[in-house]
């Protein structure tokens, strides 16, 4: 299984982005997927996550109310919309996939359960 992040860039505060993560390998409906930061310096943190199904999601109170995570199994993405963004959001973001999960409306927040990771995407806002 291979995940390729994309769609960082420059925001200005108060903007919008939205990420992308394309799964390529496995079966990508089966997959519980999740969004991780990391600032230089500092432990990944855990962003948001989505079950197999869509039906199921979950946020870092950080981020609860300005951004969405979403899926679309039938182009194996999911994405990351970020509405709202401080300057704290600057980070570089990571997708990553669960492939041992029990329901199709497990998620998790803990970064040992996702089994593959992308490449990362660098999202800076300025203030």
């Amino acid at each position: 299984v291979q995940l390729q992040a994309s769609g960082g860039g420059l925001a200005q505060a108060g903007g919008s982005l939205r990420l992308s993560c394309a799964v390529f390998g496995g079966t990508f409906s089966r997959l519980a997927m999740g969004w991780f930061r990391q600032v230089p310096g500092k432990e990944r943190e855990f962003v948001a996550a989505i079950s197999w199904s869509g039906g199921s999601t979950d946020y870092d109170d950080s981020v609860k109310g300005r951004f969405t995570i979403s899926r679309d199994n039938a182009k194996n993405t999911v994405y990351l919309q970020m509405n709202s963004l401080k300057s704290q959001d600057t980070a570089v973001y990571y997708c990553a996939a669960d492939s041992v999960n029990y329901s199709s409306d497990f998620t998790t927040n803990m970064d040992f359960d996702y089994d593959y990771w992308g490449q990362g995407t660098l999202v800076t806002v300025s203030s």
